[in-house]
């Protein structure tokens, strides 16, 4: 029986002496989705910042593939990526942007990879690549964001409501791709979402987080 890709016992996240995040028992399995449902300040982005290896938890076990967080190396963390509902992008073009991460793990010749990047969120390379990044509207952005995440094949993608700032277009193409990444490479999608019809079309699970505190929605 193959490890799961995730495995947290008895971890809690505190902050100012605040409980925010208590798991007694999570497995992800590798080439899932899950999705993560719950109102606002109930510890979900939290949890995926510590999925993310973007926070350390205060206490309890957090394994990936079978290695304590606290040993993962920096080339494995790196297949692990997250977007959120703000995108993040540096003050560059859309080319820089998408290909920042590549350029990062020395690779060249990425020309390609970043137009079939661009092609996967819906945005034309000629058109877009040179464009600045303020140049974008809303649901732009959040695709270049997320196409800077797809050019890496990513093993797990982390989605923190990608598409509760975007319009209807971009909301499509962005759950399209994630879908397809996860079709076309075996990516493990964890997604937080107030979409519940959506999430119980595509997820393997969806887990309900109030207080800190999972459950599964039947």
């Amino acid at each position: 029986m193959n490890e799961p890709l995730y495995q947290l016992e008895n971890l809690r996240q505190v902050y100012g002496g605040r409980t925010v995040l208590e798991v007694d028992r999570l497995n992800i399995e590798t080439k899932t989705i899950t999705g993560l449902i719950g109102p606002n300040g109930s510890g979900k982005s939290t949890l995926m910042r510590v999925l993310a290896f973007l926070e350390q938890p205060a206490e309890g076990r957090g394994t990936f593939q079978g290695k304590p967080f606290s040993e993962v190396s920096l080339d494995l963390r790196r297949q692990v990526t997250m977007l959120s509902q703000e995108p993040y992008l540096l003050k560059r073009s859309v080319q820089a942007n998408v290909s920042y991460g590549l350029k990062l793990r020395g690779m060249v010749d990425i020309q390609d990879l970043v137009a079939r990047a661009l092609e996967k969120v819906g945005l034309d390379p000629a058109r877009f690549s040179h464009r600045s990044w303020r140049e974008l509207s809303g649901g732009e952005a959040q695709r270049v964001a997320l196409a800077a995440r797809l050019v890496l094949k990513p093993k797990v993608l982390l989605l923190d409501e990608p598409t509760a700032s975007v319009d209807r277009e971009s909301s499509e193409l962005i759950l399209r791709a994630a879908l397809d990444a996860r079709d076309r490479w075996g990516t493990t999608l964890i997604i937080i979402s107030h979409q519940l019809a959506w999430l119980r079309k595509i997820a393997d699970r969806i887990l309900s987080m109030d207080y800190g505190r999972l459950s599964p929605v039947q």
